[in-house]
């Protein structure tokens, strides 16, 4: 049977587009890596652009493999343009066609093929972005595109591993968490001031230690931190080693008025980043603003309304556990668990959940659950400022764990 169609999203209030996955044109499988990564610095670029809406990397890729008409695409994700196109790497030279399509009524708007030297990347990346947007307006000034001037590496080889590790990192797993760590380790090895590399490394040992992974998990967070400051200094305004460090850094103790100011720098430089719009959701779930944390992980899932959701919606779930309405935080907290069963933070609050509605039984079954995905029960970091939301988790937690705890 055909997939039930999708209800269509209303279009945004300023021009919005989706690129979708690329097409593998070189041949290899191994380089579908490769392609992706494309997409997604190309997304990146589109992002800068403060009048475009543009739907998250995360959500285009639910159409890999797909074949959709784009009108589909367009009702589903919300968005009026759809950008296609194929990526070709060769040794040393790379192509990428593209070509940008009405979504509302399937016109083909532009078609365009860019050929480039490995070297030459970056800049090759830059030029789709700003002729798709030329056409999406016609008024578009260079300086909108907001880019840094520098580079995050010059070492191709760098941002290969790179490329390779954020493959490796999605759907996180604990070998998929090693496996990244390692790419990124040898990214930086190459280039020490690799800002991205040492951002998504600092990810890496956050997960580790709140996971309950880490080998020696006073190492991991000293490492997490540690990254995530070099990031910080590596580059003042790349929103996504904003929100990584902001988010490490809160996690771990760092003052949390300042932490969600790096992550509203970086929604200004990228109105349309829908990682930085749910952890900014989770920062100020750890701040007590537990209202305003719904708001922003309800605009990152608008701006990636495929995304997987369970991390978007565990936020949701401990902003209404914490507002004390557990109906509705046991339901999301459930959504959550069903679309990211490795993550143990949300069988951590539904087990407390379940207890503060006199669900004993429940409870403590979540926690034999828990305790099949790791040893920690009870997290050693605990990131939630206000003392009463504190002790609301760990005084349902505990009792649901028993006198183990």
């Amino acid at each position: 049977m055909p997939e039930p169609a999708s209800p269509a999203l209303a279009l945004p209030d300023k021009p919005s587009i989706a690129v979708m996955p690329f097409a593998n044109m070189s041949g290899d499988p191994e380089q579908e890596y490769f392609a992706d990564g494309m997409v997604e610095e190309i997304i990146t670029a589109l992002s800068q652009i403060g009048w475009l809406f543009v739907i998250a990397r995360n959500s285009t890729f639910t159409y890999k493999t797909r074949t959709v008409d784009v009108k589909q695409v367009g009702r589903e994700l919300g968005v009026r343009y759809v950008l296609e196109g194929s990526v070709r790497k060769a040794g040393t030279r790379v192509r990428i066609t593209g070509q940008l399509i009405d979504s509302l009524t399937g016109t083909h708007l532009w078609a365009g093929r860019f050929d480039s030297s490995l070297e030459d990347i970056f800049e090759l990346q830059d030029r789709v972005a700003v002729e798709v947007a030329g056409i999406i307006e016609p008024a578009l000034q260079l300086a909108e595109m907001r880019r840094s001037a520098e580079r995050p590496t010059t070492s191709l080889s760098a941002y290969d591993l790179y490329l390779r590790a954020i493959a490796a990192f999605f759907p996180t797993t604990k070998q998929r968490i090693f496996a990244t760590l390692a790419l990124l380790e040898q990214a930086i090895a190459i280039d020490r001031h690799y800002g991205p590399a040492l951002s998504w490394a600092a990810i890496c040992h956050l997960r580790l230690v709140v996971d309950g992974w880490a080998e020696a998990p006073e190492t991991s967070r000293r490492k997490a931190i540690d990254l995530a400051r070099l990031a910080l200094r590596a580059t003042e305004n790349d929103p996504g080693i904003l929100v990584n460090a902001a988010f490490v850094l809160a996690l771990f103790g760092e003052d949390i008025g300042a932490m969600i100011g790096l992550i509203d720098r970086a929604l200004a430089l990228n109105p349309s980043f829908a990682r930085g719009w749910y952890l900014s959701g989770l920062l100020r779930v750890w701040a007590g603003q537990h209202d305003l944390a719904i708001e922003h992980v309800e605009t990152s899932l608008r701006l990636s309304p495929r995304e997987r959701m369970g991390l978007p919606v565990f936020a949701m779930g401990t902003a209404y556990f914490f507002r004390r309405r557990f109906d509705e935080a046991a339901s999301k907290l459930i959504l959550s668990i069903q679309d990211h069963p490795t993550h143990p933070p949300s069988y951590r609050f539904l087990a407390s959940c379940y207890v503060h509605m006199g669900r004993l039984d429940e409870a403590r079954a979540i926690v034999a659950t828990l305790r099949a995905i790791t040893p920690q029960v009870v997290p050693s970091d605990l990131p939630w400022r206000n003392s009463e939301d504190r002790e609301l988790l760990l005084s349902g937690l505990r009792l649901a764990a028993g006198e183990t705890v």
